[in-house]
């Protein structure tokens, strides 16, 4: 097994603190002059952070393409792919619903958008959302090598899966060429811990970046909906999360989410679920006792349909959204939302502020005023941070189910 760099997560967490300080030192304190100002923006936290981000890119397509053709190559039945794949899905559609019907109950009681009156100016241009039939039809590249320069996910996956299978089922005719696919899999997953050596450097810069170009006062323009949203996003990561983990593995919920800690701040630090899918894997694979067959399907597919915490974040929007334009919601357009966030959600790139684009989608079904996305994105930076870290403890609490259902996880290494 690969050895993983000591006192990484420490070390990471150090590496915040001191972006937090540095960025707000810079943003707050007015004695330092603004050409030191701009070189630490552009030169230390841009650079730095841009320069992390990049290099964990540079993994997720060959890395998602090895596990995937190794795993599933080496499965003994075609079945059992069926099997992973259908709770896969299941799973993941059943947490969002539950997470845009949390959202929409508690914004319900509490009415973050009751007696708000904002001078916000609309946003100078408004994201395109992906409609349903393009999200279907880009599961099917037309050409893959295209597809893997564009980070399009799913047609990566659905590549990697018929390649996995096509060897799977020519194996005794290659060689048993498979095993050049595991051993190049080891490889990129030593790759991996290499560059997240550098984690703590790479999250300094990039939380640094934050603090010093918007400061933490933003926050004032949408106070209640901030604080209604973060103690959503925390419900659903440490209870809802829990609770499925609890009825369906009987797993030390506790030793679960220590070993968690790693991916939720890289997934906090980066803003998404693609670029911390080297490091889901690493950990879901090697700390929680995954087996690859599992981790290699579940992981990659749920940075691209997992959006429990968008799909939290479009549930209490609509309606703050909606009381601030003095319009009540119906039960039936209550069901509507969650629909529609479970639906978008498949098509939502893993991306920084991917969300606020299937907004629009929900917000036009019901005729909301589209200008109001400006006060969304003017607090959605630091909560899209949060809700990534939820997106990731999903999809890692979704591999352990599925692979407890198929006999499929290590509980020794997991205890571990």
């Amino acid at each position: 097994m690969i050895d993983t760099p000591k006192n990484l997560t420490r070390n990471i967490l150090l590496g915040m603190f001191f972006g937090f300080v540095v960025g707000a030192a810079f943003y707050y304190l007015d004695f330092f002059p603004d050409s030191l100002k701009s070189f630490i923006t552009v030169y230390v936290f841009n650079l730095g952070g841009s320069v992390f981000i990049n290099l964990l890119k540079m993994l997720i397509i060959p890395l998602v393409f090895f596990s995937l053709v190794s795993g599933i190559s080496s499965l003994t039945s075609m079945q059992s792919l069926g099997n992973i794949t259908l709770k896969t899905i299941t799973l993941y559609l059943s947490t969002t619903a539950i997470a845009v019907t949390l959202s929409l109950v508690v914004a319900s009681i509490f009415k973050p958008g009751s007696g708000y009156s904002s001078d916000i100016a609309p946003p100078d241009k408004l994201p395109e959302g992906q409609g349903i039939y393009e999200t279907i039809l880009g599961i099917f590249p037309s050409n893959i090598i295209e597809a893997m320069a564009q980070n399009q996910m799913l047609a990566v996956v659905f590549f990697s899966i018929l390649f996995g299978i096509a060897l799977n089922k020519t194996n005794h005719l290659t060689g048993n060429f498979s095993n050049v696919f595991e051993k190049l899999n080891t490889v990129f997953m030593q790759l991996v811990i290499m560059i997240i050596s550098f984690a703590p450097i790479g999250v300094f810069c990039l939380i640094g970046k934050f603090v010093i170009t918007d400061g933490l006062d933003i926050f004032q323009e949408a106070f209640k909906y901030v604080i209604l949203l973060i103690c959503v996003l925390i419900f659903h990561a440490l209870v809802t999360y829990a609770v499925i983990l609890k009825i369906f593995t009987k797993l030390n919920i506790v030793t679960f989410y220590r070993k968690m800690k790693e991916v939720a701040i890289f997934a906090f630090s980066t803003s998404s679920s693609a670029a911390t899918i080297p490091v889901t894997l690493k950990t879901v694979q090697n700390d929680l006792g995954v087996n690859k067959n599992v981790s290699s399907f579940v992981v990659p597919v749920g940075a691209t349909i997992n959006m429990d915490g968008t799909a939290i974040m479009q549930g209490m929007a609509t309606v703050f959204i909606a009381q601030m334009s003095g319009i009540d919601l119906t039960l039936i357009q209550y069901v509507q939302v969650v629909i529609l966030a479970v639906v978008t959600s498949i098509g939502t790139a893993a991306v920084p502020s991917a969300g606020t684009i299937t907004l629009v989608i929900i917000l036009q079904q019901f005729g909301l005023p589209l200008e109001a996305i400006g006060i969304i994105l003017a607090v959605d930076r630091i909560l899209d941070m949060i809700r990534t870290s939820v997106n990731v403890t999903g999809d890692a609490a979704v591999a352990c189910v599925v692979a407890s259902s198929e006999n499929l996880l290590d509980k020794e290494v997991f205890n571990k």
